[in-house]
């Protein structure tokens, strides 16, 4: 896997397009969220795409494709033609997580994506009830192994990064 360096964004930063180029985009560009419509993520690309559409003068259609925990999604983009116009907005499941839970991924996340920005940080908040008796994780987990099998714990997928943090 490439490690991303601040060298190497200061380089991509700095780099001039070449004059022979025509300017991008020159047609919509499509980005594919590789998860179902009402998702964060797609809420997400819909305020991307819009800004993008008014700063740069050409639709960024969001389509949605998922399934597989992101898997169909990131394998249509990486299997897109190589041009820039099919963009992928994805949480990290198809990046780290998935090739650890699948027997076999249609992509190779680090040969096939180039990741281009980050587009939003999301953190994960842990919640119980206002009337649990317990006030901090540590309390939390005492009261699971003091309660073996008596606390539920909801996500919003199964093998996502939230079921995965919670499952720890």
């Amino acid at each position: 896997m490439h490690r991303i360096t601040r060298r190497g964004l200061l380089a991509s930063a700095l780099a001039l397009p070449a004059l022979a180029q025509a300017a991008w985009p020159d047609r919509p560009v499509r980005l594919v969220v590789p998860f179902r419509p009402a998702g964060r993520t797609t809420s997400s690309a819909r305020l991307l795409a819009e800004a993008l559409q008014e700063r740069l003068g050409q639709p960024f259609p969001v389509e949605n494709r998922g399934g597989a925990g992101g898997n169909i999604g990131a394998d249509a983009v990486a299997k897109a033609a190589p041009d820039g116009h099919t963009l992928l907005l994805a949480a990290p499941g198809p990046f780290a997580i998935n090739e650890h839970l699948y027997r076999s991924m249609p992509f190779d996340p680090a040969r096939d994506l180039v990741p281009v920005a980050l587009v939003a940080a999301v953190p994960i908040v842990l919640v119980v009830p206002a009337d649990s008796p317990a006030r901090s994780l540590a309390e939390l987990i005492a009261l699971a192994r003091r309660e073996p099998g008596k606390l539920a714990f909801g996500s919003s997928s199964i093998g996502g990064t939230n079921h995965l943090a919670g499952s720890c």
